[in-house]
């Protein structure tokens, strides 16, 4: 199959602060080291690492740094990693929006770009005019883009304000014409940056219906940024994460995925560590799941049991309810865990030490993978007594199917009925 989209050693220098990377001066200096001199380019011997959350002595920083990858044509390709990983900025250079400092990029056919809420449109024409306009942008005749019109105003679902200058419109309309002028007016390589997020969620659907389309039937080649770890799964074939402006895995989406989660700002840590008490009437001192002290837990699925043991201290006389809720990857709650919801009454502590020792049963059909499991200490319907700074992890060996295999949701995909 033919390569659409080809990086060969591209980086993305930047200069910080409000002066710009290309001044006169530097220019000059470059020219005369490089051209002159027969020298390096002296700006590319510095620059720091983009950890955007730690101060450096350098002026410029990389935004990307020694990129290599190769997209074959009608593959979809999601493109994940922290805020400041250099996503969009790979994005912008295949766009043409900027270019690169070093390396060379290749793209094989007219590329549609939706980078941002409104890239593309002139704020002071209307809808049907921007429509015209990005059309032969992308070198499309106007008799082209008039048979294309009716299926774009109709797939945007904004057809009542068609005629209406687009600075009228919300970011949530902005996004639904930008996209479906994107879809529809054949690129060859569709580029979605992580905008689809302003959109409701039955446009959200609709879009990533249509991106499975366009690349199933179409043979197009899609570029995917988002966020959304199941919108990412459900799309796309392959993938490639970015830290600090370099690739850090690539290759079949569900493996950079769980490479992301991974290591995704979790710090292994004493479950206890991870605690924050609401209130100065109660102390907590030892907190314990399935007997370990740790913040990461195996689960047998045999068992698929959890036990939590809650140590600590009452100033006064308390009324103390465990709560628990367990998370996917893309954090969407699977199951609670309120035992005073169901009995109607909740356990009142004295003022001294007290132990709340509790058990509770997963989801029995719980599948093989990383979940998320958050703990709290409440007064029902009134406070939570304490919070967690970050989950504990929960590592499920799966349920075992009756062939003999361990089910594991993110390879097919199903739904289990009691």
């Amino acid at each position: 199959m033919a390569t659409a989209i080809e990086f060969n050693h591209v980086s993305k220098q930047y200069r910080l602060g409000v002066i710009s990377t290309r001044t006169l001066g530097h220019d000059l200096n470059r020219w005369w080291q490089v051209k002159v001199l027969h020298r390096d380019d002296p700006y590319l011997k510095i620059g720091a690492l983009n950890d955007r959350s730690a101060a450096s002595d350098s002026e410029y920083v990389w935004a990307l740094r020694n990129i290599d990858f190769k997209v074959e044509q009608g593959d979809v390709v999601g493109i994940i990693g922290q805020n400041g990983a250099g996503k969009s900025t790979l994005l912008k250079l295949l766009s043409r929006v900027t270019g690169p400092t070093t390396g060379t990029i290749r793209a094989r056919g007219r590329i549609g770009s939706l980078l941002e809420v409104g890239t593309g449109f002139h704020p002071e024409m209307t809808g049907r005019e921007n429509i015209y306009m990005n059309g032969a942008i992308l070198g499309m005749t106007k008799p082209e883009i008039t048979r294309k019109l009716d299926e774009i105003i109709d797939f945007s679902g904004c057809e009542r304000y068609i005629d209406t200058p687009v600075k009228r419109y919300s970011s949530g309309m902005m996004v639904r014409l930008g996209f479906a002028v994107a879809a529809h007016l054949d690129p060859e390589i569709l580029v979605v940056d992580e905008v689809l997020a302003v959109g409701d969620a039955e446009f959200q659907k609709k879009a990533i219906g249509k991106m499975q389309d366009v690349s199933r039937d179409q043979g197009r080649t899609v570029l995917f940024v988002s966020h959304n770890m199941a919108s990412i799964r459900a799309l796309c074939k392959t993938g490639m994460l970015l830290e600090y402006g370099t690739v850090k895995c690539s290759g079949e989406i569900n493996d950079v995925v769980d490479c992301y989660i991974k290591d995704n700002g979790f710090k292994p840590s004493k479950i206890i560590s991870d605690f924050k008490s609401n209130t100065s009437e109660i102390k907590i001192e030892s907190v314990l799941v399935n007997g370990s002290a740790d913040n990461t837990v195996l689960v047998n699925a045999g068992s698929n049991e959890i036990t939590v043991e809650i140590q600590g201290e009452a100033y006064s006389d308390q009324i103390i309810e465990l709560e628990a809720q367990l998370y996917d990857e893309a954090h969407v709650l699977l199951a609670s865990y309120i035992p005073c919801h169901q009995s109607g009454r909740a356990n009142r502590y004295r003022a001294g030490a007290f132990t709340i020792k509790d058990s509770f049963s997963l989801p029995h059909n719980l599948t093989k993978g990383l979940f998320y499991m958050d703990i709290q200490l409440s007064h029902p319907n009134v406070a939570y007594l304490t919070t967690m700074t970050q989950p504990i992890r929960i590592i499920s060996d799966g349920v075992i199917s009756a062939a003999g295999g361990r089910l594991d949701y993110k390879q097919a995909g199903f739904v289990i009925l009691d």
